[in-house]
């Protein structure tokens, strides 16, 4: 079994909205191209998610042809964003946290430590 080598892969995109999942290949690059200005064939990641979010679709040019690869949740959902007609650049921490079942964007705010100045008196 051959798996996708993650230090090969240029970018990871994700095509927020629903896609229709029958597309094949040339329909999903067509997206890709077309409506986001993308090229299908950099070696990024690009990852398409059905209406009942049980399951996506990555479309990846390894070089020397497209994998399409499926995957099919048996239990719960993906957290996949519904803004249409956008698609947003993932870190590889943000694709393992969204096969986990936990949404892209973490919920969790960072706060900074306030900053203490020392006053000296005169």
């Amino acid at each position: 079994m051959i798996l996708l080598d993650m230090r090969k892969i240029k970018g990871i995109y994700l095509i927020c909205g629903k896609t229709d999942l029958r597309r094949g290949i040339d329909e999903l690059a067509n997206i890709v191209l077309d409506q986001f200005k993308l090229d299908p064939y950099s070696k990024s990641l690009y990852l398409f998610c059905g209406t009942r979010k049980d399951r996506f679709k990555a479309l990846y040019w390894d070089g020397d042809g497209f994998w399409l690869l499926y995957k099919r949740i048996e239990n719960g959902r993906l957290q996949w964003p519904t803004n249409t007609n956008e698609v947003k650049k993932l870190h590889a921490k943000q694709l393992e946290r969204l096969l986990s079942g936990w949404a892209v964007e973490s919920s969790i705010r960072q706060t900074k430590p306030p900053k203490y100045t020392s006053y000296q008196r005169q």
